[in-house]
């Protein structure tokens, strides 16, 4: 690996918890964000002659930490700066992790709850976060919302702009709970289909996110859409090894080698989901986690209960209703009662969901189904055409040919 791969590899895995821990230090995302930035240059200007360090998380942290310290240095407001984030410098050549001295005690988990601050949309919520943590660009963010990049590009000024000032020590997370379960929710989707990019996966974001749910099921274990968030992001990482072949390539759920699901983290969701069904389930998190459950369940894919995943996504239409969710039961559909019934579900998508590859993915395989092949090659070249994952491209131009 060049010392340029392994500087963005490095990134992907670091920059979130490094924002996180700078916007704690500074109470402003915007600059934390910008710090990081400069810790990356360095990094790309002094590893190739110096090599990389044996822990490089903390080498970015100290550069970022005195970049901070000599640009305050260098305004004249540096000691009212100071005085307003109630640090002395020291503080910031310190190479130690931060106190962890409230009830959240994770720099990253701390980020999603401030962010989540009634001061900003919900909207502007997700997009910071998605960016800052999630790592997405602004055309990732508005090709997964089907919005307008230029929409994505000022609801994140808007929301670094509101955040500024904010204290970041926050309340309860149950105050906040919707919209951070909301966030670990689309980080984990972003982990497990990329929006875009050479790989198919991206687990270390599956990772976090899991690692963020269990946090939050920890702090807040009597809200059962948090047991059914964890429940349903355990359930869909237990295929991750599966998921793609030898050269990373997607490899299909009917196709997947299920020996290869971790049943560990299978047990884990089962019990997830149980213990959020007990406190009530109907939630769309525990809806959903319930819908994977009947695939975890079925050791052969012809012993999937399409019936139950169909009746499951009835309901997920009706507490969360939304052309995704009614696209996901058209699946449902077409594999419980044949895919001309499938077919009608799709069909009425089209107005809201034809620039989405997936609509027009699952419109061909239903095509295809029954036969009517030339619209099918047709309705998967578009999806490959809207695609911006290359293995995402790949498979969809396999299909069409």
């Amino acid at each position: 690996m060049s010392v340029h791969a392994a500087v963005e590899a490095v990134w992907r895995i670091e920059s979130g918890r490094l924002v996180a821990q700078l916007a704690r230090v500074t109470g402003d995302v915007g600059l934390a964000e910008e710090l990081a930035q400069d810790a990356l240059v360095a990094a790309l200007e002094q590893w190739p002659s110096r090599g990389i360090p044996d822990d490089p998380g903390p080498w970015l942290m100290a550069v970022a930490r005195h970049k901070a310290v000599d640009g305050f240095r260098r305004r004249a407001t540096f000691h009212r700066k100071m005085a307003e984030i109630g640090r002395e410098t020291p503080a910031w050549v310190d190479l130690d992790e931060p106190d962890l001295d409230d009830h959240i005690g994770d720099d990253l988990l701390r980020l999603i709850l401030t962010a989540c601050h009634p001061a900003v949309a919900v909207e502007g919520q997700v997009a910071l976060v998605l960016k800052t943590l999630g790592g997405l660009s602004t055309a990732e963010i508005a090709r997964a919302f089907l919005v307008p990049e230029p929409t994505v590009a000022q609801r994140i000024v808007r929301a670094k702009r509101a955040l500024r000032g904010v204290e970041f020590t926050v309340p309860a997370p149950v105050d906040r709970l919707p919209a951070a379960l909301k966030i670990v929710y689309l980080i984990f989707n972003e982990g497990y289909a990329a929006t875009a990019g050479d790989d198919w996966m991206r687990p270390s974001l599956c990772q976090e996110a899991l690692r963020l749910g269990r946090l939050l099921a920890g702090l807040v274990p009597g809200a059962a859409e948090v047991h059914g968030l964890v429940a349903l992001m355990e359930l869909q990482a237990s295929r991750t090894a599966a998921r793609t072949d030898a050269d990373g390539a997607p490899v299909l759920l009917p196709d997947q080698d299920r020996r290869r699901w971790d049943r560990l983290l299978i047990r884990r969701g089962l019990a997830s989901l149980a213990r959020a069904e007990e406190i009530s389930a109907v939630g769309p998190y525990t809806l959903q986690a319930a819908i994977a459950a009947c695939h975890a369940r079925a050791l052969h894919p012809e012993e999937t209960d399409w019936e139950r995943i169909a009746a499951l996504y009835r309901v997920l239409v009706h507490v969360q209703p939304s052309p995704i969710v009614e696209l996901n039961r058209a699946v449902a559909v077409g594999m419980a009662t044949g895919p001309l019934s499938g077919l009608a579900v799709v069909e009425p998508l089209a107005a809201s969901l034809d620039g989405y590859a997936l609509f027009h993915a699952v419109r061909g395989d239903l095509l295809e189904r029954l036969g009517r092949d030339a619209e099918a090659r047709a309705a998967f070249g578009r999806a490959a055409a809207l695609t911006r994952n290359e293995r995402e491209r790949a498979l969809f131009t396999a299909r069409a040919s």
